[in-house]
Order: C-alpha cells, then sequence, then structure tokens
C-alpha cells in the first residue's frame, strides 16, 4: 500500500509538504504542488481519510438511525439529511433498527467506535436511557420525528396540535362520531396524536366513544394493513360512525379500502382524513386529505442542528425546533 512517506520520496518533499498541498491547508508553491500531484498519479496514491480524520479528531461521517426504510416517510428524511450533510462535506451512514431497542443500542455502539462525528435518531421506543447517556457524555445527536421523554436537541412537528387540528376540521365539517386508528401507543407521536384527537372532541363537547377506538400497537410494515383491518374490525360489528381520524396516510389508505369493501363511498358516508401527505397520497381515489409533515425539510434541518453541536465543543443546551405542519383538504373528506 502506497504512504504518504512514498509520495513525499517520490517528489522530493517532506510527508508534511504532501500533507497540506493535499488537503489545501498551508502555503505551497504552485510547482511544489504540481510534483506532489504528479507523483501521487504516478503511485496511485490514496490518501487514507479515516487516519486523517483520526488525527484531527473529526471523520465527516455521522450516522443516520431510523426505525425502518421501508416505512415510506424516512426516505424524504433521509434525502433530506443525505443533502444536507454533503453541502457540509459529510458522508451519511444508515442504519435501520427495525423498531428494535436492542439493535438500536447497538448500532449507536458501533458507530461510535467507528468514530462517527455525531447521530441523528429516530428513536424505536419509549426505552431511551441509551440515548440519555450519549447527551451525560456530551456527544453530539439530534432526535427527528419521534420525541424522546427528556429535553434533548430535536427536530420534530407538533404532533398534538396536527391532530387536534385534523380532529377540528372534521367536527366542523359536521361530523361527530369520528373513529380513529390510534398506532402504536408506545411511541410518543401516536400518543400525541391520539391525545390531540381526545381533546378537540372534548372541546366540541363530543364523547369520547371507546368502541371508536381501533388499532393495535404494533408497528411493523403492515401499517395499510393495520388501517384495513381496524375499520373493517369496526364494520363487521355494525358500529356506527360517519368519519375516520388515520394517525398515518398508509392507515388511512387501508381504511378507504375497507370502507369500500363494506359498500360504503368515502366521503359520501364516511370521510376519511391521514397523517404525513405521502407523496401518492394525492393519486389514490379519492385523493387523501392529511395532515402534511415537511420531512425532507426535518432532515436537512437536523444535519443544520448536528453541525453545530460537532463544531462546539463546549456544551450548548439542548433545543427542540418544531416544523411546521399543514392540514392539506382533497376529496376524501366532505
Amino acid at each position: 500500500m502506497v504512504t504518504i512517506k512514498d509520495v513525499a520520496k517520490k517528489a522530493g518533499v517532506s510527508p508534511s509538504t504532501v500533507s497540506r498541498a493535499l488537503s489545501g491547508n498551508g502555503t505551497v508553491k504552485d510547482s511544489t504542488r504540481q510534483k506532489v500531484l504528479e507523483a501521487v498519479k504516478l503511485l496511485n496514491y490514496r490518501p487514507n481519510f479515516l487516519a486523517q480524520g483520526l488525527k484531527e479528531g473529526r471523520t465527516k461521517t455521522v450516522g443516520l438511525i431510523i426505525p425502518n426504510i421501508r416505512n415510506p416517510i424516512y426516505p424524504a428524511v433521509a434525502r433530506g439529511v443525505e443533502d444536507a450533510a454533503r453541502k457540509f462535506g459529510y458522508t451519511v451512514i444508515l442504519c435501520n433498527t427495525d423498531e428494535n431497542v436492542k439493535a438500536e443500542k447497538d448500532y449507536i455502539n458501533k458507530l461510535r467506535k467507528r468514530w462517527v462525528d455525531g447521530i441523528i435518531l429516530s428513536p424505536a421506543s419509549n426505552d431511551t436511557e441509551h440515548i440519555l447517556e450519549l447527551q451525560k457524555e456530551n456527544f453530539p445527536f439530534v432526535i427527528i420525528v419521534r420525541n424522546v421523554d427528556f429535553q434533548a436537541n430535536a427536530v420534530l412537528i407538533d404532533n398534538y396540535r396536527a391532530a387536534y387540528d385534523a380532529v377540528s376540521f372534521l367536527i366542523k365539517t359536521g361530523h361527530r362520531r369520528i373513529a380513529i386508528v390510534k398506532g402504536n401507543q408506545q411511541l410518543s407521536l401516536y400518543r400525541e396524536r391520539f391525545r390531540g384527537y381526545q381533546q378537540a372532541l372534548l372541546d366540541a363537547g363530543i364523547p369520547i366513544y371507546e368502541e371508536l377506538i381501533a388499532g393495535d400497537d404494533s408497528d411493523s410494515v403492515q401499517w395499510s394493513l393495520d388501517g384495513y383491518n381496524a375499520i373493517n374490525g369496526l364494520l363487521m360489528q355494525k358500529v356506527k360512525f360517519d368519519a375516520v381520524f388515520a394517525t398515518t396516510d398508509l392507515r388511512a389508505i387501508g381504511a378507504i379500502r375497507a370502507i369500500k369493501d363494506h359498500g360504503f363511498k368515502v366521503p359520501e358516508d364516511i370521510s376519511v382524513i391521514g397523517f404525513d401527505n405521502l407523496e401518492f397520497s394525492s393519486l389514490i381515489d379519492p385523493p387523501l386529505s392529511t395532515v402534511s409533515q415537511p420531512l425532507y425539510e426535518i432532515g436537512m434541518r437536523a444535519v443544520n442542528k448536528l453541525i453545530p453541536l460537532i463544531d462546539n465543543k463546549n456544551v450548548i443546551e439542548p433545543t427542540t425546533e418544531i416544523m411546521v405542519s399543514e392540514l392539506i383538504i382533497r376529496k376524501s373528506t366532505r
């Protein structure tokens, strides 16, 4: 393997001169730089950026730990992270936990051993003690999408308010028996969306009917099946409702399929509203009313928040940035 010393010998300069010529740090004569570049080409030298990074205390890599890239909200988030990281000269390492806390802990440990400069993380569950340890050790990290139960650097939306506004819209348009496909209540974002649903009903003087609360507490890749099973179960039991608030777009799509399978029309008989505003949500029949999350921007903002944490050796007080969500009304609601 060709080393920097081999290049220095070939060019007739010192290794430190080779380093300055290749990095652009420090003054090197144009003629000297040219000799170095010719030696690099002749010897087919490839700089060891990891060794250089360790010497500088920086590897210019960040880890992105997410529950599942098959969950359609995360590709947009990941792209935002990658695009922003590239502008800062950083490379992103993607890790999928599959909603498994042990896998999440393992990834954090492995990434740190491989000298990543920071981590962007969407937690697998409400078990976050290992994430709190990162904060105690002053290791740079930013939480995205799913919140933790302690004050941390994070980029999120207000899930409570977004759900409250969606259900309030249904109430304002005349709906009174609103079912919910609640999502996994072990995760804070679904708890907040459920809380927003409940409070919107209470503020309107509408009872919270237990028979209208549907969905299970799993968060596998079968999100649309959860929506289908939840609403199909209500219809099989002859439960009456005039609207569905689904805590993801895929659950909403499953709900629409179940409603149609029972011979009802959307929105004439039952209105449906989702959450996420996935790219294809406007293309289904009928086009889905939904809460739009700025997923790509969340990824970008997370990087913009992480880089100063990496650059600043002093402890920075953790802050949470709340991104703006938007209620998008299409033809699945009346």
